[in-house]
């Protein structure tokens, strides 16, 4: 595949396009104040330069779900056990973007009460990045952790299989880090996220190798061959005979599925699949998990600890004087900051197709026009194009999980 040169990107205020989102959930029968809260989860996406799994997909994903039926706009889920630290939620085809952060919620309350809470929840939807919904946890000073898997539909095959089983199955796990920034792991257990090898599709940019593969094993670099059939998404640590990814990723199926009896990937169905992606991304299971170790052994002593933990991390000698080490978190939090004071960067395609919807609802999306300022730091500041998960649809970092688009 030839690489062509990216169009420039679009930039717009971060409330305008927290309020299209906004409008657009709530247009759709979503009550205003849960269609704020979708709208926060999906624009963290796009604020932390995860763009892949921001604003991209609403008018791909998630406006559909509500439009065909397979998310209710309304939907109240229900507790169908309570046992204090563990609850079951059953989220009635809700919207994950504000569903999930009402189970990690959840799941904080009983923390700060039993030191450990668990919400699993069973009948979900696509809910966004899964470290937005972990950090919720890290913000009250306990860990967060979130693990999806993506209902019935099969995306990824077991190695050595033929027929695919899994999802791209997203990990997220958060905590504080003293006067530093959360740290905040986002990441699927496959190679990449598809959202991420549809981006470099539209871009026109080529996928590292180890992302995708052909039927003979061989490595794919052009990610439009995966929309066509002819290239298969690869786990994690991909060599033959390794079960990292695949591990993790058969992991997190059993803790968002198996314990929350939702819909599950490897079912006899899927044996007789042909490589090819099936099954549909419905009855979601997801856990979330909140751990309060300040109940354990004081708040003072878990901040003090926290703050050395990451500070070691941020002052160990670099190999490159340019490249200080960072840990995940640091660099979305540097992009979020310069995004809400320079603008969202959105690709013109993205831009678009919400300038688009905007004018359906009678709204405007407004742009943030570069200024002199802008032009001095995008010459010499690297927090907007730093390295990291998010920041280029062929980037090899640690990519962020799907929890949007899958």
């Amino acid at each position: 595949m030839t690489g062509k040169s990216a169009a420039p990107e679009v930039r717009v205020p971060y409330d305008g396009l927290l309020d299209l989102a906004t409008a657009a959930f709530t247009a759709r029968g979503v009550p205003g104040e849960r269609a704020r809260q979708a709208a926060v989860a999906l624009c963290y996406g796009d604020l932390v330069g995860m763009g892949s799994h921001g604003t991209v997909n609403l008018t791909r994903l998630y406006l559909p779900l509500l439009e065909e039926g397979r998310a209710d706009p309304t939907a109240s889920p229900a507790v169908l056990a309570d046992h204090g630290a563990a609850v079951l939620v059953d989220a009635r085809r809700s919207l994950g973007l504000w569903q999930a952060s009402d189970a990690m919620d959840l799941a904080v309350e009983r923390a700060a009460r039993h030191g450990v809470g668990l919400v699993s929840v069973r009948g979900g939807t696509h809910f966004g990045c899964a470290g937005y919904h972990a950090r919720r946890a890290a913000e009250h000073g306990m860990v967060g952790l979130v693990a999806s898997n993506c209902g019935r539909q099969r995306i990824a095959r077991p190695p050595g299989g033929r027929a695919a089983l899994l999802g791209t199955n997203p990990l997220g796990v958060a905590a504080p880090a003293g006067e530093h920034p959360p740290f905040v792991l986002d990441m699927s257990t496959t190679a990449a996220p598809t959202g991420r090898v549809r981006a470099a599709a539209r871009a026109g940019q080529p996928v590292p190798p180890g992302w995708l593969a052909d039927e003979d094993g061989r490595s794919v670099t052009d990610p439009a061959a995966f929309d066509r059939g002819e290239a298969h998404l690869l786990w994690l640590g991909a060599d033959a005979g390794v079960f990292k990814g695949f591990g993790l990723g058969l992991m997190v199926e059993v803790l968002s599925a198996l314990v929350a009896g939702s819909g599950f990937g490897p079912a006899d169905e899927a044996l007789t699949g042909d490589g090819r992606p099936s099954g549909r991304d419905d009855d979601i299971g997801m856990l979330t998990v909140a751990v309060a170790p300040a109940l354990l052994r004081g708040p003072d002593a878990v901040a003090r600890d926290a703050e050395r933990l990451f500070g070691s991390v941020l002052a160990c000698p670099p190999v490159d004087a340019d490249a200080p080490v960072r840990y995940p978190g640091w660099p979305e939090a540097e992009r979020a900051r310069h995004h809400r004071e320079h603008g969202v960067p959105l690709e013109p395609p993205v831009h678009a197709e919400l300038t688009e919807l905007a004018a359906s609802l009678g709204l405007s999306l407004p742009l943030r026009l570069p200024t002199a300022r802008d032009a001095v730091r995008a010459g010499g500041e690297s927090c907007s194009r730093d390295t990291g998960a998010g920041e280029s649809p062929a980037h090899t970092d640690a990519v962020p999980a799907h929890g949007g688009e899958r």
